[in-house]
C-alpha cells in the first residue's frame, strides 16, 4: 500500500484507489475559441458525456485524466457533476495548451509569469476559477454578476502544458517557467503535449533543468509515429512517463504497428515508464456520433495485445492502473 494520494475533482483519493485509468481525454470542451480551429474540438453535451462516461464504468473504467487547461474551453463545472453522477474519477487540469488554442488578445497570451505560477498553483491547492475563457482569473473572482468564485471549491490535478513549433521558436518560455514552478511548489505532475520527437526531448530537459523530477513529467504523443523508438527509450530511462494514445487513430498509423511500438518498450524493460489512453475528440466518441467510444482499449485494442501478441496481464495492469495511480500522484 501506498500514501500517495491522487487529486480528483471531487477531493484526493488514495492512489491505490484510482483503479483502471485513461490518462488524457478530453470529457469536457466547449464552444468557442479551439472549435474555430476544427468542430471536432467541441465536446459540450453533458447527456453525451456522462453516457460514454456510464459505458467506460460498466466495462471496468474508473478513472480518467481531463486534459483540457484553464481559457480554452474547460468546463469545470460539467466535470465535477459528471464525475459525481457516474463515480468515475475525473482529474481536472490548470496549465496551458498550444497558444493557438487562444484567440488574439486573450489574457493568458501577456500574463507575467509570476501571475501565471500564481494562478495554476491557486487552481491546484485552493480551486479552479470560472469564466476563463473570457476573462483573466482575478475578474472571475470579484465579479458580483452572480458568477461563483471557483467551480464548486474543485481543485486541478495536474499541470497541463503544450509545445509546438510556434513555441520551439518563441525564445518567449514563461509559460513553460511558470509550469516548473508551480509543479515544484505543490508537487503536481506536468502532462505534456508534443508533437515532434524534438519537442518532447528539449520539454523533459527543460523542466528537469528547472528542477523537475524526471516522474513528475509526463510526456505526450510520441506514439504518433512509430519511427524513432529508441528516443522513446532514452526519455523513458530517464525517468519520464510516456503517454500513448495514437490507438484507434487510423490516419496515423495500425493498432498492429501500436502495439509493436509496446512490445519493444517492453523488450527494453521499460513497461513502469508507459500510459495509454485514447485522447478521444467528438469525432472519435459513439454518443457524439463518432466511431470509437471510450471503451475502445477494453473492448478492441487490450484483448488484441493479450490474444495476439501475448502480452501479460501484469503488464496491462501496470499500464491501466499502477502506473497511473504512481504518475498522477501528489507525493
Amino acid at each position: 500500500m501506498t500514501t500517495a494520494r491522487i487529486r480528483t475533482i471531487r477531493g484526493d483519493i488514495p492512489a491505490d484507489d484510482f483503479g483502471f485509468c485513461h490518462s488524457h481525454e478530453h470529457a469536457f470542451l466547449a464552444g468557442g475559441h479551439p472549435a474555430t480551429l476544427s468542430p471536432v474540438l467541441r465536446i459540450d453535451d453533458y447527456d453525451a458525456t456522462v453516457a460514454e462516461l456510464r459505458e467506460f464504468r460498466a466495462a471496468g473504467g474508473r478513472a480518467m485524466v481531463d486534459c483540457q487547461p484553464l481559457g480554452c474551453g474547460r468546463m469545470e463545472r460539467e466535470l465535477f457533476l459528471a464525475s459525481t453522477e457516474t463515480e468515475v474519477h475525473l482529474v481536472a487540469s490548470t496549465g496551458f495548451h498550444k497558444l493557438a488554442m487562444y484567440p488574439e488578445g486573450h489574457w493568458i497570451r501577456t500574463t507575467s509569469e509570476e501571475r501565471l505560477k500564481d494562478i495554476f498553483v491557486h487552481e491546484l491547492t485552493e480551486g479552479m476559477y470560472t469564466g476563463t475563457d473570457t476573462r483573466e482569473p482575478e475578474a472571475a473572482i470579484d465579479t458580483n454578476d452572480g458568477i461563483a468564485k471557483l467551480a464548486v471549491d474543485a481543485k486541478a490535478g495536474i499541470i497541463k502544458t503544450a509545445v509546438d513549433a510556434d513555441r520551439m521558436a518563441d525564445p518567449d518560455k514563461r509559460w513553460f517557467a511558470a509550469a516548473a514552478a508551480a509543479s515544484l511548489a505543490t508537487g503536481a505532475p506536468i502532462v505534456c503535449h508534443t508533437e515532434t520527437h524534438e519537442e518532447a526531448i528539449w520539454l523533459a530537459d527543460y523542466y528537469m533543468t528547472k528542477g523537475v523530477e524526471p516522474r513528475k513529467i509526463i510526456l505526450c504523443h510520441l506514439d504518433r509515429t512509430t519511427e524513432r523508438p529508441e528516443t522513446h527509450r532514452e526519455l523513458a530511462r530517464l525517468g519520464c512517463y510516456l503517454e500513448y494514445d495514437t490507438i484507434g487513430r487510423f490516419k496515423y498509423h495500425s493498432d498492429e504497428e501500436e502495439a509493436e511500438l509496446l512490445l519493444r518498450m517492453l523488450d527494453w524493460g521499460l513497461a513502469d515508464r508507459i500510459l495509454l489512453s485514447l485522447d478521444t475528440t467528438r469525432a472519435r466518441l459513439k454518443h457524439y456520433g463518432g466511431d470509437i467510444g471510450w471503451t475502445y482499449l477494453l473492448d478492441r485494442f487490450l484483448p488484441m495485445l493479450r490474444d495476439r501478441y501475448g502480452v501479460a496481464d501484469a503488464d496491462i495492469h501496470r499500464w491501466m492502473v499502477a502506473n497511473p495511480a504512481e504518475a498522477f500522484a501528489f507525493i
